[in-house]
């Protein structure tokens, strides 16, 4: 064995890293496996870090092309230069993994570059880019690899990324398509198809379900695909994909009714496939040396324990939303009982947000699934047009909507479209962490004039009438 460790984690994206760090603050001798040249995983590489860098440009130029002029600001005609608009990207990038290499070395973890597979219960294999092999000797090992872009079931795609692309290759189009077809409904295609649409391109979705956003509060997505149909998107709803292909220079789409029908064909100078992602765990070792799977997930307990108790697993390839911060969470967690302590994560209250504008954001239960459990439950929804703050900033489009237990008034859940929503939303999650009902929020005093009163306003509309401030 060339080294020692108490802790060995494969994957350096959010959990990883985070865990890593974590495990090192608490006195473990630490190393951490990359496959790829640059630490952070998908989301620093070319998930959540990269796009928002792209979500905010093409934001400011819609705003400098149709907003600006309202407010009494006159800048002409806005030019795109999509090569800085990328560069840009690019920057924010390497900033970010250059900073998760800094706290590497400022915490003394070690990295290992290559591919990681577990060869034993204790030994982990790095295969580097030339085929060299070190073995890694670890008390306890965590599985941190994270996921990958996920197909069409059923359907054969050949992605050329550059007219057939995935979800990791459509934040680096060389030029901006004068039409988009976006396979998929979910918070990855309308998060990349907002972008494209707002820098040009004439955006269509098609999705399998009967709504965007799958699993996501009902009303709140219906709302907001009304907004991003006013926006431009072309929707195509409960329609099946039977066909991706390359014609030409173009790409083409083929799809049929869910209930039967007959099939059409949109052609498009770029498809992107964007139907959610699938856990990367192939070849990673670990049905080899007996550990369970379960649906292509590694099967965890309540500790994130795999079957083998000194073999952990965190993040996208275990069971939960594949969010980074979940991810981050459990990689604390797993550090804290790994340790010794007792780690701990919420998954009744993890946030998540769609970066569009505006911005989507919900946490804890839906209103489907407390009607699923017969739960007795009460709405309260403020909307912000009637925010002074929303009406100054021309920001008025969107809802806040609580869901709170009728007996009680313990917020089960909230869920918001509006501008800000994704920092609005904490407000909510941590009410909801200490157990906090509806009146709690509302009787607290706000800033006025903020967008945050959106948020009180629903709270004091879930236990009493709103004031209309």
């Amino acid at each position: 064995m060339s080294d020692q460790y108490d802790v060995i984690i494969i994957g350096s994206g959010p959990g990883g890293y985070v865990c890593a760090i974590k495990c090192a603050q608490l006195g473990m001798k630490t190393a951490i496996i990359e496959k790829w040249p640059t630490l952070g995983g998908t989301c620093l590489n070319v998930g959540c870090i990269p796009s928002k860098a792209l979500l905010h440009a093409s934001e400011m130029f819609h705003e400098a092309s149709h907003g600006f002029e309202k407010l009494g600001i006159g800048v002409g005609t806005p030019k795109l230069d999509l090569k800085a608009m990328m560069a840009h990207k690019d920057g924010v990038v390497k900033a970010n993994v250059d900073g998760v290499s800094y706290l590497m070395k400022k915490n003394g973890i070690d990295v290992h570059h290559g591919f990681g597979k577990l060869s034993g219960d204790t030994e982990v294999t790095v295969t580097a880019d030339d085929g060299a092999e070190t073995k890694l000797a670890g008390k306890n090992i965590v599985i941190a690899t994270g996921s990958e872009v996920a197909g069409i079931p059923g359907v054969e795609v050949e992605f050329d990324e550059d007219t057939i692309v995935s979800s990791d290759h459509a934040i680096a189009l060389p030029k901006v398509p004068k039409t988009m077809v976006v396979v998929g409904g979910g918070v990855i295609g309308l998060e990349l198809g907002s972008v494209w649409a707002r820098l040009g391109a004439e955006v269509t979705v098609v999705e399998y379900l009967d709504t965007i956003l799958a699993g996501m509060d009902k009303g709140t997505a219906n709302a907001f695909q009304k907004i991003l149909k006013k926006q431009g998107l072309n929707f195509h709803m409960k329609s099946k994909v039977t066909g991706v292909a390359k014609k030409g220079k173009k790409g083409t789409v083929t799809f049929e009714p869910v209930a039967g029908g007959d099939a059409q064909t949109i052609e498009a100078d770029a498809v992107l496939v964007a139907t959610g992602r699938r856990p990367f765990a192939d070849g990673v070792g670990a049905e080899d040396f007996g550990i369970e799977m379960e649906r292509g997930r590694v099967k965890t307990n309540a500790q994130w324990r795999t079957n083998k108790p000194n073999i952990y697993a965190i993040g996208d390839v275990t069971e939960g939303p594949m969010l980074a911060h979940k991810a981050e969470d459990e990689g604390v967690a797993v550090a804290e009982t790994i340790a010794g302590q007792h780690g701990h994560v919420n998954y009744n209250v993890i946030p998540g947000v769609v970066y569009t504008m505006p911005e989507v954001a919900s946490v804890g239960a839906t209103e489907e699934q407390l009607k699923a459990d017969g739960a007795d439950y009460v709405v309260g929804q403020f909307p912000f047009m009637a925010n002074g703050r929303a009406r100054a900033m021309n920001a008025t489009e969107g809802f806040v909507k609580f869901l709170a237990d009728a007996k009680t008034d313990k917020v089960l859940g909230a869920h918001i479209v509006g501008f800000g929503a994704g920092d609005l939303i904490h407000e909510v999650a941590v009410l909801m962490e200490f157990g906090g009902s509806s009146e709690d929020l509302g009787r607290t005093c706000h800033a006025h004039p903020t967008l945050s009163e959106v948020v009180k306003e629903a709270a004091l509309a879930t236990f009493d009438k709103p004031l209309h401030i």
